[in-house]
């Protein structure tokens, strides 16, 4: 299954990743390779624990437009 992910990177150059559909699945890495494949990590963990604390698995997520 795919899952959005956002990736920045940040003042101190390592790169952070994050799904925002899953509250507080984020993670990082030195490089965008190393930090893609530690978020894949971390989402498996974090659908884990939601999985067994009985909570939604993700969350909705909207676009809105914003005028220019």
């Amino acid at each position: 299954m795919k899952y959005p992910v956002t990736l920045y990177q940040d003042e101190e150059g390592w790169y952070v990743v994050e799904c925002p559909i899953i509250p507080g699945c984020m993670s990082q890495g030195e490089t965008e390779t190393e930090a893609l494949k530690n978020i894949q990590e971390a989402i498996q963990l974090c659908l884990e624990v939601r999985r067994e604390k009985q909570l939604p698995l993700t969350i909705q997520s909207r676009e809105v437009e914003v005028p220019a």
